[in-house]
């Protein structure tokens, strides 16, 4: 039975155009050269030591067959990346934490059903018990901690602690939703898993998973780091570009559970064999860890534990991605096709998921999807300036309140989420595109209704999502005044004020500074990063306070002074 893995990591680095001496440099075996020589042009925008870049590992037959590195794992001093660059791969950590509480439940120390308040009772009590199933599948309706943090001022590139998350968790006062009513993503969950391995286990999270996960595996240049100073030979530094410059994108993350493991393409590998012949754990634990999870209602929603399943080109792929400051990762396992892959980058805009699924293109056989190429008719390759205008505008998704934005720019329309967060639309149709560069098959079909515009955007022709055109809304035609004031939110120990000045809404934070507020209708708001903020008025239509909500958090209330 073939066993293939694909595994990349950003960083580049000049090779050789002699391809034969590459191979002999990486130990390359079973691959053919004209398959070798795809892979190498799949990476080639990463190949100079000017950049920043990748590093990838392909497991085939218990083995590695291919490994490379490209790129810079230092800009400043010129370090190439190889397989064994140590990388910062964010979410894919997760899988390790649900991985360490199910070892922790096959000794009897814990159930997955336990309540999280068992464990640690700071946490709050909602009213409803939050099991460690919850946590470890995104159902439990914590608020995420990264998104209170921001709101409440903290920059991603502070020092952030697992105390300081405790500490902000034991203040929240509400959920986002009762427990395994739906699924949010939830890095809080994560935390606290790793919290209570630590307190279960008597050890530290990093020194229980160094001793019970990684050293059996061989796993010799994998750790979980939750030490913002501790040194790490062979890491790849992350970075980001502005305006065709390169810049540092700085983390200092002292946490782990969420994030923070730090492992190699070479690694990573043995982690990814361990699923098809475990030597660590047992196959219930793997096959808990594969298990969709299932809400209140029955009903599943892709996640599993630690990960997502779904399909890619018509092969099951269980998969997880992962990005924190200039680090990218993409982990994703075909157990079908005893195939899998994985990407990790030190580059924000490297896109490893996209990166590594097209190698795994190169490996998969039996696609049983048409390729991108394919699957677009050239009929529609170039649609005309004048045609692709009439699709620009602002679109409102009124149920889970999400405004879009469609811009036409170097003739290209761009499906835009906030500033930072913006996607090139390719045509399918004269009014259906499809989504560049995301990890999944997503269309955006644009309609009219009774000479109404919207969009309908579909997620692998499962989940479909409405949006309406608006019109937003003119300042100067609305009495602002009762928006203006001091928000204080006690769940945060946060201030925000509300002015208007030169004809522009704006929050002031003494940290944050002053930052553009965009009126979407009367009293909502939305700030940058789709963060939506509703004005709460009285019975006498006064507003005495604001709910601020973002994806992964509902309604923190803010009340005016």
């Amino acid at each position: 039975m073939r066993f293939v893995s694909i595994l990349i990591f950003s960083g580049l680095l000049c090779f050789p155009t002699d391809m034969t001496a590459q191979v002999d440099i990486f130990k390359v075996s079973d691959v053919g050269q004209d398959t070798i020589a795809m892979t190498h042009k799949i990476f080639e925008d990463f190949d100079s030591l000017e950049k920043p870049g990748v590093s990838v590992a392909v497991v085939r037959d218990g083995k590695i067959i291919y490994k490379n590195g490209y790129g810079s794992a230092h800009l400043e001093y010129d370090v190439p990346i190889s397989p064994s660059t140590v990388f910062h791969v964010a979410s894919v950590s997760k899988q390790f934490t649900v991985f360490a509480i199910l070892l922790l439940q096959r000794e009897g120390k814990l159930s997955l059903d336990d309540d999280i308040r068992k464990y640690i009772p700071e946490v709050p009590d909602f009213g409803a018990k939050i099991s460690l199933r919850h946590l470890a599948t995104h159902t439990s309706g914590l608020r995420d901690q990264w998104d209170l943090l921001r709101i409440g001022g903290w920059r991603m590139d502070d020092v952030i602690t697992t105390a300081h998350v405790l500490n902000l968790v034991s203040q929240q006062k509400e959920l986002n939703f009762q427990p395994g009513e739906k699924y949010t993503y939830c890095n809080t969950g994560f935390t606290l898993l790793a919290e209570v391995v630590a307190r279960v286990s008597g050890f530290s999270f990093p020194k229980f998973t160094q001793k019970r996960i990684f050293e059996p595996l061989k796993m010799e240049r994998t750790l979980f780091y939750d030490d913002h100073e501790r040194i790490v030979k062979d890491r790849a530094y992350s970075y980001k570009k502005e305006e065709d410059v390169y810049k540092k994108s700085r983390l200092n993350y002292a946490i782990a559970g969420a994030t923070s493991l730090f492992t190699t393409a070479e690694d990573l590998a043995l982690w990814v064999l361990n699923f098809q012949n475990p030597k660590v754990g047992n196959q219930a634990i793997i096959d808990q860890m594969n298990t969709l999870a299932v809400l209140n209602n029955g009903k599943t929603f892709g996640g599993a534990y630690g990960q997502f399943v779904g399909t890619y080109k018509g092969h099951k792929q269980i998969q997880h991605g992962g990005a924190d400051a200039g680090y990218r990762s993409y982990l994703a396992r075909f157990p079908k096709n005893d195939f899998a892959v994985i990407t990790l980058s030190n580059f924000a805009d490297s896109n490893p998921w996209n990166l590594a699924l097209k190698v795994a293109d190169l490996y998969l056989e039996d696609k049983t999807v048409p390729s991108d190429e394919e699957r677009e008719p050239s009929v529609y390759k170039s649609l005309s300036a004048e045609h692709l205008k009439q699709f620009e505008g602002y679109y409102w998704n009124e149920k889970d309140e999400m405004s879009r934005q469609i811009k036409l720019e170097n003739d290209t329309l761009r499906y835009i989420r906030s500033e930072n967060n913006v996607t090139a639309l390719a045509p399918v149709g004269f009014n259906k595109f499809e989504m560049l560069k995301v990890p999944s098959y997503v269309t955006v079909e644009f309609t009219k209704e009774d000479n109404l515009g919207g969009m309908i955007v579909s997620e692998d022709d499962e989940n479909q999502y409405r949006f309406d055109n608006y019109i937003p809304i003119d300042l100067s035609a609305l009495n602002i005044s009762p928006y203006e004031g001091t928000y204080f939110c006690p769940e945060l120990m946060t201030e925000y004020q509300i002015v208007f000045k030169n004809n522009e809404l704006l929050a002031r934070h003494f940290r944050l500074g002053e930052i553009p507020l965009k009126l979407i209708r009367a009293d909502l708001m939305e700030a940058p990063g789709g963060i939506k903020i509703h004005m709460h008025r009285t019975e006498d239509g006064s507003v005495d306070g604001m709910k601020v909500s973002t994806g992964r958090v509902s309604d923190l209330w803010f009340e005016k002074k």
